[in-house]
């Protein structure tokens, strides 16, 4: 039997998946080689590993995506075997090659196997060799109003990149170009294809577990229905909802599609389940996949040990442990889900979770570190174990309310408000779950209370700019400005961009008095926590200042709030002209409407700009119909948040005429 002992690996990829693979192998004795970008200079993924060699430059083309660069720092650290992670190269047969080729062990599956999986269309017929049910294929090119709606994917990868849903017959001429410009973007290959697009269809996957002496485990169901752009955002494991028989012919097809490809390692087969329950084979991902902590709590494993012991020729047991309870995991981006997903970048100066019995984190970032624009918005997988899925549920939520997170806005308020949906609670999933719920979750919430979280904030800091770093005064008359006036500060709110203005008087002696706010009374204060009675309920406050003290984050028990301090009076010079777009975030112009140049006419919604950033692509809009009065954007152009990328002169006739002057 082949027995490879793998002593030093070195994990080709970055961030919170890096990380992970470094623990357990901290917990077998292995040596950790880290690689990263210069993007990536004194990131926890390189601080945490044993070595680390760097690949010179930043965006992924010329870092993590060049296989060449990777083997050489393997082989220059000493390592003898890689492991690859997910995205980048995880599903990149040559580069499994070229690991191959160099005399080190690959932590994947065979490399037939991958090239058999790589191309959808491929893999879609080998399925339907093996007896895997599928959706059946449509050609475009004669495509009518009976095979609407469509989907559009990409032949050559995953993660939403080159994905439409078509429902108009007119519009799929210019929806395949747009996919396969993306598609050739994302993967190097403009390969695209359709299929018949399922309504209200639940996304549905097993994870599988093969080894080299033909054992292949299928651990269970997972649902990962709850995505944005494709991308999923709530996975859980099991699937709730399926009956004995759908979960046995979910099992048995994804056993069927490792078998016929030879499959060994870890592995994910997706299918769509429709609403009457038929499922259909999407795809299979040749690699440990982002959701995989879920079934390592259910199952009690450690999925990256068995790879490596797959690796290393080892055998599994003849069946796999039976599985217990029910685990939910939520990914937290750094991205803002009421404003187009929009990711966002900037310092992350705090990054807490509670630790609790179930809870697990698995994060790439610490508070200090910075969120770039190169790469993926996700900052941590947040995972709760519990008995029942209810409990597994209701841990979850609590904890991400809990979470202290200071920095730039992150979808956690929307995992929270989804997580206690009433159609999450009753496990009503489907793919279209953000299409229906997103207007309503990104509302402002009936619990939220931002005008007792300012008034918090401005207590606090005017403790904290008048203490020396001393105990925190109980009396107020230091830093009163008039005894009789009330002191008045002004706060914006974020993301929503509403302002606050709280006002509070300081007597002599005693704590402060808010001003205008019945039924509030200050219960005490100190620069970093503040107890309001409000309403005869004592709240407390936990309040955090960034180092200039221009931001302040106030953390409360069932909410956070992130407050900037404006001066009493606005400065009219910042205003922006009317017409002008500007770059929402840090990115890369990539493409450009057809035709778009200075003095042509544009409509009110219509496409501009296409930016790229983190790893997702973004559409600017016109914002009234008009004329394009300036181009300041071409195709590449690195560009910077808040940058002027257009002008747009609204055109006096499309503004409607109010009926009694008309």
């Amino acid at each position: 039997m082949r027995s490879d002992v793998i002593q030093t690996l070195l994990v080709a990829n970055r961030g919170e998946i890096a990380c992970r693979i470094f623990r357990t192998c901290r917990d077998l004795g292995i040596t950790t080689v880290a690689v990263y970008s210069d993007a990536d200079d004194g990131a926890l993924h390189v601080r945490e590993a044993d070595l680390a060699v760097r690949l010179p430059g930043a965006a992924p083309a010329d870092t993590y995506l060049r296989g060449d660069l990777v083997v050489a720092a393997a082989l220059a650290a000493g390592a003898d075997a890689v492991h690859p992670g997910y995205g980048f190269l995880s599903e990149n047969a040559a580069f499994a090659a070229a690991v191959q080729d160099a005399g080190l062990v690959w932590v994947g599956p065979p490399v037939k196997a991958i090239e058999l999986m790589a191309s959808k269309t491929r893999a879609k017929e080998l399925m339907a060799g093996a007896g895997v049910p599928l959706l059946a294929p449509v050609d475009p090119a004669t495509a009518g109003e009976d095979d609407l709606p469509l989907l559009l994917k990409a032949a050559a990868g995953g993660g939403g990149r080159g994905m439409r849903i078509v429902r108009e017959r007119g519009a799929l001429p210019g929806e395949l170009l747009a996919a396969a410009a993306e598609a050739a973007s994302a993967f190097g290959d403009g390969e695209v294809f359709a299929e018949p697009y399922v309504e209200r269809g639940r996304h549905v996957e097993v994870q599988v577990m093969a080894d080299e002496h033909d054992t292949v485990w299928a651990l269970g169901t997972r649902d990962c229905s709850l995505q944005r752009r494709h991308q999923k955002v709530i996975e859980e494991a099991p699937a709730p909802g399926l009956d004995e028989a759908l979960r046995t012919r979910l099992h048995d097809a994804a056993t069927a599609a490792a078998r016929a490809v030879g499959y060994r390692g870890a592995g994910t087969v997706e299918f769509l389940v429709s609403a009457d329950g038929r499922p259909y084979f999407l795809e299979m991902n040749t690699r440990l996949q982002v959701e995989h902590p879920v079934t390592e709590a259910v199952f009690g494993l450690d999925l990256v040990a068995l790879q490596l012991r797959v690796a290393e020729g080892g055998p599994l047991e003849a069946t796999p442990p039976s599985p217990s309870g029910h685990a939910v995991e939520a990914r937290l981006y750094a991205e803002d889900p009421a404003r187009d997903w929009q990711p966002q970048t900037g310092a992350l100066l705090a990054l807490e979770v509670p630790d609790a019995p179930g809870l697990r984190l698995d994060t790439g970032y610490t508070g200090g570190d910075t969120i770039g624009v190169h790469y993926d918005p996700m900052l941590a997988k947040v995972i709760a174990h519990a008995p029942t899925r209810a409990g597994a549920v209701r841990l979850l939520a609590r904890a991400l309310e809990l979470a202290r997170i200071h920095g730039p806005v992150t979808n956690r308020e929307l995992l929270v408000r989804s997580l206690r949906h009433p159609d999450f609670a009753a496990a009503r999933l489907d793919t279209g779950f953000y299409d229906r719920h997103l207007a309503a979750l990104t509302a402002p919430a009936a619990g939220r209370d931002p005008a007792h979280a300012a008034l918090a904030a401005a207590l606090a800091t005017a403790v904290r700019t008048t203490t020396s770093g001393g105990p925190a005064p109980t009396r107020f008359g230091a830093w009163r400005n008039v005894a009789s006036g009330p002191q008045v500060k002004r706060y914006r709110s974020e993301p929503d961009g509403a302002e606050h203005e709280v006002a509070y008087r300081t007597p002599r002696t005693g704590l402060p008095e808010p001003h205008d706010a019945p039924g509030v009374r200050v219960l005490a204060v100190t620069p970093d926590r503040v107890t309001l009675e409000v309403g005869g309920v004592a709240r407390h406050f936990t309040v955090t200042a960034d180092g200039d003290g221009d931001r302040v984050y106030v953390d409360a028990d069932a909410a956070s709030y992130t407050f900037t301090a404006l001066p009493r009076f606005t400065d009219p010079a910042t205003d922006t002209a009317p017409g002008s777009l500007l770059a929402p975030m840090p990115g890369t112009v990539v493409r450009l409407a057809e035709g778009l140049a200075t003095g042509v006419p544009v409509e009110a919604g219509q496409p501009l700009i296409w930016l790229e950033a983190m790893k997702m692509e973004h559409r600017i809009l016109a914002p009234a119909s008009g004329t394009l009065t300036a181009l300041h954007a071409a195709p590449g152009h690195q560009v910077e948040v808040g940058a002027l990328l257009a002008v747009v002169q609204e055109d006096p006739a499309a503004i409607p005429v109010p009926e009694e002057t008309a």
